[in-house]
């Protein structure tokens, strides 16, 4: 077998983003500029039309959601990029492609907060916001890398999975990330898996867009192929049409649920470090891991057995992976920028089996290796 080339590249964070869209398929942009993501519209702006794409900067971010939602319906691959109070105005239509089923994906690049708050200084307060910030029960899949080499692959895997799932995928990092320069080893483009939407094989006129299937997935056909179907955002019978029975929403609201837990192999993805022989365990991602990794060097060097678990993907939680690593360690010190989100995650899944501990800051600054070796210390007594 051919070994896949792979390239070197020096890249800032939010470039690779957009590069990486265009390679996995994405041609269609909308959004609106806010920091600390603007430089992913910009190079969208640049690149889209190079192979063909559309780019357009709309009047503020509600309408960038819908013209996303839009342009994924009539057959492309499309992306949106945005920061905190633009994530915040995204959520409505974020509901309505997750219940109408429209694949999508939505960048959000964290500054602090609330409202205008720090424009150009890292946070992870929105990672509660990713996963309930619009309403009613809904599933999400919310991707966390911590290096710019990641955005680039999650970028490819944040568009696999909202194809092959059918549903918008959000890929969630901080202002660090986003503008963090990088040398990274990626493999040449056309080496890398693209997964297109399932197709319907069957008559227009017996095409049903939200028709039970073995995998809770239906095919999805584009607006111009010949199938004529309805969208909207009420709940909805397997033609798309609306409905108050009873058993055709418990179906359709477990059925949107489904989708994503039965394919937790596809999306879930985490990495440990040094937790074969962990008492103590550091849980955190993002740029809060990058200075975790050091904290544990300094830990291992000063004889604590302390160790490193960092979720890659955020929702769904990994929770079997958290189960686990509750039931072998001591102490579980969670690590992130904000006053405590995961934190309530983690200790929910734990379920007393390992005390569990919070790290946090949220003076716009990232936190550094000391602080968290300060809060090992000061838990283990």
């Amino acid at each position: 077998m051919e070994t896949a080339k792979r390239v070197r590249r020096f890249m800032q964070g939010n470039k690779a983003c957009a590069e990486a869209a265009i390679a996995a398929g994405c041609r269609f942009y909308a959004g609106y500029p806010i920091t600390p993501s603007s430089e992913i519209a910009e190079e969208m702006a640049v690149l889209l039309p190079r192979v063909g794409g559309k780019f357009i900067q709309m009047e503020d971010e509600i309408a960038s959601m819908g013209a996303v939602i839009g342009a994924s319906v009539g057959g492309l691959k499309a992306m949106t990029a945005t920061s905190g109070p633009g994530f915040s105005l995204k959520q409505e239509n974020l509901g309505y492609a997750i219940f109408t089923e429209i694949p999508c994906v939505v960048v959000n690049v964290m500054r602090g907060g609330p409202s205008t708050g720090l424009p150009t200084a890292p946070s992870q307060a929105d990672v509660l916001q990713a996963r309930w910030g619009t309403h009613g029960d809904h599933p999400i899949i919310v991707l966390a890398p911590a290096s710019v080499k990641e955005i680039y692959e999650l970028t490819f895997q944040a568009f696999n999975l909202a194809e092959a799932l059918r549903t918008p995928v959000i890929l969630l990092y901080d202002e660090v990330i986003g503008h963090m320069r990088e040398t990274v080893e990626i493999l040449d483009p056309p080496a890398y898996e693209i997964v297109e939407r399932k197709k319907p094989f069957s008559p227009p006129e017996e095409y049903l867009p939200y028709a039970q299937t073995e995998d809770d997935v239906p095919p999805m056909a584009s607006f111009g192929e010949g199938y004529r179907y309805h969208i909207t955002g009420l709940v909805h019978d397997e033609r798309g049409y609306p409905t108050q029975d009873p058993a055709v929403t418990e179906a359709l609201q477990r059925r949107l649920h489904r989708k994503i837990t039965r394919h937790l192999d596809q999306i879930l993805r985490w990495e440990e470090l040094a937790l074969e022989d962990a008492e103590i365990a550091i849980f955190a991602y993002g740029i809060t891991a990058r200075s975790a990794r050091q904290t544990v060097k300094m830990a291992r060097e000063a004889g604590m057995k302390v160790g490193l678990f960092r979720p890659i993907t955020l929702w769904p939680f990994p929770e079997e992976a958290v189960t686990r690593l509750a039931a072998r360690v001591d102490l579980i010190v969670v690590a992130e920028l904000n006053l405590g989100q995961m934190i309530y995650e983690v200790e929910r899944v734990s379920g007393g089996r390992a005390r569990v501990v919070g790290c946090h800051k949220v003076s716009g600054e990232p936190l550094a290796p000391w602080e968290i070796w300060h809060e090992i210390q000061q838990a283990a007594g």
